[in-house]
């Protein structure tokens, strides 16, 4: 399975599961009197719309590079990386307001079977998040790291739920509105989520040095061929699941252009070999000083 199908896979993964956790939650809002299982569901929501926009993302990403896209498509990811970083906002934005409403209106306590649903999506949205996670790291896939991050603000939105209701019944009445001061505490926490997806994205739109390891790795694979006697500069461009690649190789003084051309040819297709991830390698020859 290729790294886009699995990118693929993991998103559907995600939309299937929002979308039932969105009813449930929902649901146990409404009939168990607790609006942070109501804040909850709305995440929830935007979650759905959020996986559709990495679906859409990752698919128009891994397209093949064409004559106005000759390095392919993948600036599309980090694109939508910024549309769901905007769904978080969105929503926590909502979170915050009905919460801040509900604290100043007085209600009845949640009822204790809410806790039992909360515990189960609790469990379920971290192995969400460690999937999901896992999957970003194998694909190198920003806008899946996004969708993975959107299981652990909800699971987090979750845990204060638990611990709003929780509080509200144990200390009875006069502690109603623990369950919506939990909310807007989640709502904070979506807040700081969201500049934590957003940086690496904008990180990789602007081309931002970051791949020192992966740097080491490339230039310790290139003195191994034959003909490459050192590197010089060495440029990395993240765009999508790619690394697109700019690296000065060192060679004999002496040698032809031609040779040159040829070293420079088997240099990019060993790197390409041994390092999988890289895309477009451009390889300049400098001569050495002896």
């Amino acid at each position: 399975m290729s790294k886009a199908q699995q990118a693929i896979k993991a998103t559907y993964f995600s939309i299937i599961g929002n979308t039932c956790l969105a009813i449930i939650k929902g649901l146990a809002g409404f009939f168990g009197n607790s609006y942070a299982l109501i804040a909850d569901a709305i995440e929830s929501t935007t979650d759905i719309f959020a996986s559709l926009l990495v679906l859409f993302g990752i698919k128009y990403s891994n397209r093949p590079a064409d004559d106005n896209h000759p390095y392919g498509h993948g600036r599309a990811e980090p694109l939508i990386t910024f549309l769901v970083v905007g769904f978080l906002i969105t929503s926590a934005t909502v979170i915050a307001y009905e919460s801040i409403k509900n604290i100043q209106t007085p209600h009845d306590l949640p009822k204790s079977w809410t806790l039992i649903v909360l515990g189960a999506i609790i469990i379920w949205k971290e192995y969400s998040f460690q999937l999901v996670m896992k999957r970003s790291i194998e694909t190198n896939s920003s806008s899946l790291k996004a969708d993975a991050w959107h299981h652990r603000s909800d699971a987090i939105t979750s845990v204060a739920a638990f611990i709003g209701i929780t509080i509200a019944l144990v200390l009875g009445k006069g502690y109603e509105s623990a369950d919506d001061w939990a909310a807007l505490f989640a709502s904070c926490f979506i807040l700081y989520n969201s500049y934590l997806i957003f940086r690496p994205a904008l990180s990789e739109i602007m081309d931002e040095h970051l791949y020192d390891d992966l740097i080491r790795h490339i230039r310790a694979v290139a003195v191994r061929v034959e003909g490459i006697t050192d590197t010089e500069k060495c440029f990395i461009r993240k765009s999508g699941m790619k690394y697109h690649v700019d690296l000065h190789a060192v060679v004999n003084a002496e040698i032809t252009v031609k040779q040159g051309h040829q070293l420079a040819h088997k240099l990019k297709d060993t790197l390409r070999k041994e390092i999988p991830e890289l895309g477009h390698v451009l390889i300049h020859i400098e001569p050495d000083d002896e």
